[in-house]
C-alpha cells in the first residue's frame, strides 16, 4: 500500500501536556494534523472508512453517506492523507483509503497527559 505522509513525522515527540514547553515547529506540525481532525466531514470520513467492511473505501463509497459531492469528498480525503491520517492505494482508476492506526495512536498519546498514559498502560 502506498503510504502518503506519516503522522510520526508530522507530530512532535514531546506532548504539549508533558509539562515541558513544546517547540514552535512541533506545535505548528501538531496544529496542522489537528486541523485535519477539526472538521465534521473529515471526522465522519475517518469513521466511515474505519467501519467499512474491509477497512477501506473509495470516494464513490463515501459521497452518498456524507451527502457531499465527489470533489468535496476528494478534497477532504486529500487533507487527511497529507496529514498522515489516511493511506491511499491506487487500483486501476480507483483510489482506496485506509486509516493509519499508528498515526491515530500517536495523536492520542500526545493528547493524553503522561500520568493518565501510565495508568492506562498498567491496566
Amino acid at each position: 500500500m502506498q503510504d502518503v505522509g506519516t503522522a510520526k513525522a508530522a507530530t512532535p515527540v514531546v506532548s504539549p501536556l508533558a509539562g515541558e514547553p513544546i517547540k514552535r515547529a512541533d506545535a505548528e506540525r501538531l496544529a496542522g494534523v489537528l486541523k485535519a481532525f477539526a472538521d465534521p466531514a473529515r471526522l465522519r470520513l475517518l469513521s466511515l472508512i474505519q467501519s467499512a467492511p474491509e477497512g477501506e473505501a473509495s470516494v464513490s463509497d463515501l459521497t452518498a453517506p456524507l451527502g457531499l459531492s465527489q470533489p468535496t469528498v476528494s478534497h477532504h480525503l486529500r487533507i487527511l492523507t497529507e496529514a498522515g491520517l489516511l493511506s491511499r492505494e491506487k487500483r486501476g482508476v480507483w483510489a482506496y483509503y485506509r486509516l493509519v492506526p499508528s498515526a491515530i495512536a500517536a495523536i492520542a498519546d500526545l493528547l493524553t497527559p503522561p500520568r493518565k498514559r501510565a495508568t492506562k498502560r498498567a491496566r
